[in-house]
């Protein structure tokens, strides 16, 4: 019962987080965030989850954003999990960071794994949105990560992608460069 009653709660909280987001009432602290800093932090923290499913967590590049950086945390940590989860044994997650379009700074996600059709892309960011339902596991969120990764980088005026090309799955997004 208390499991279930934690899934409820970080669920109704996600929810919460999404109202605010689609009403502009999101306040963000904005300050210089190291990317590269930010993103092993999460290594280490996801670090055991990787090494039980043998997937190896690589960093490459450097950048720094101006954003809110427990928003931003939280956006690149559930690109994180998602990747974590959809990685066959032995794979390697590659996080990249660098310079984006003029005045921006791009971080990507990529991961092997099973192509993405083409049809499903522009909808992984969508709410609940699951490119398989009867594939869901009982362990796995309630299918908002993407949307709540989407809302926190547009927030913060940037954008953010997927693509899924030849068992590689690529989740990117810019945002503001410091």
């Amino acid at each position: 019962n208390l499991e279930e009653y934690e899934r409820l709660s970080q669920m109704t909280s996600d929810m919460l987080f999404l109202a605010k987001a689609d009403n502009g009432l999101i306040a963000t602290r904005t300050e210089i965030v190291d990317l590269a800093s930010e993103v092993e932090r999460l290594f280490a923290f996801y670090e055991a989850l990787a090494e039980e499913r043998d997937v190896r967590l690589v960093l490459a590049g450097e950048g720094r954003a101006r954003a809110d950086r427990d928003m931003l945390r939280r956006a690149i940590s559930n690109l994180l999990s998602n990747a974590i989860r959809h990685t066959p044994q032995h794979g390697e997650i590659r996080v990249t960071i660098g310079e984006g379009r003029a005045g921006q700074t791009e971080l990507s996600v990529e991961n092997p794994g099973p192509p993405i059709a083409p049809e499903h892309l522009p909808r992984l960011f969508d709410r609940f949105y699951r490119v398989d339902a009867s594939r869901r596991k009982e362990s796995e969120g309630a299918g908002l990560g993407l949307a709540i990764a989407k809302s926190i980088i547009e927030a913060h005026g940037g954008s953010i992608s997927a693509s899924s090309a030849e068992g590689t799955a690529r989740f990117a997004f810019t945002v503001p460069a410091a």
